[in-house]
């Protein structure tokens, strides 16, 4: 019995009865062994679709080389590039660049940071709001129960 073939009877047991964690750990280790075409066949099968987990697993073992070279390209390029591709929805790399947008804010207090914070703006209203509540935290603190805007006037 090849490495597929024991993986996909695994699957289909799975699908009715439930992963057994051995045995989802020596499916998951086997999969470097694969095929891409195999692999390909295991990710569409209908056996899978219901297993969020294991199905991520397999994309990421289908996909690592170029996942990983896309977020290395997003961490090396510069904050002006990085808001520029931002702004580009169709990029495809939005969820990515919001990412590491986001450690960049955190982690610097210069230039750059007031530059994120003026692309943030101009986005979404979920960045929007990620930005105000990132200013409210450093004007009042971290706690949830300190915050100005919340407290009662009849305490």
């Amino acid at each position: 019995m090849t490495d597929y073939e024991y993986i996909l009877q695994q699957v289909k047991l799975f699908h009715f009865k439930g992963w057994e964690d051995g045995v989802l750990r020596k499916c998951v280790d086997m999969l470097p062994n694969l095929s891409r075409q195999e692999l390909t066949s295991l990710y569409y099968s209908k056996w899978v679709k219901n297993d969020r987990k294991f199905r991520e697993v397999v994309f990421d073992t289908l996909f690592a080389d170029k996942v990983g070279k896309r977020e290395e390209r997003i961490k090396n390029l510069d904050t002006d590039a990085l808001i520029e591709e931002f702004k580009d929805k169709k990029s495809g790399n939005v969820a990515l660049i919001r990412k590491e947008m986001r450690e960049r804010y955190k982690a610097n207090k210069g230039y750059d940071r007031s530059k994120i914070a003026t692309a943030f703006n101009a986005s979404i209203k979920m960045d929007q709001q990620w930005v105000k509540s990132q200013v409210r935290k450093e004007q009042y603190g971290d706690s949830g129960n300190k915050y100005q805007w919340k407290k009662t006037s009849w305490k």
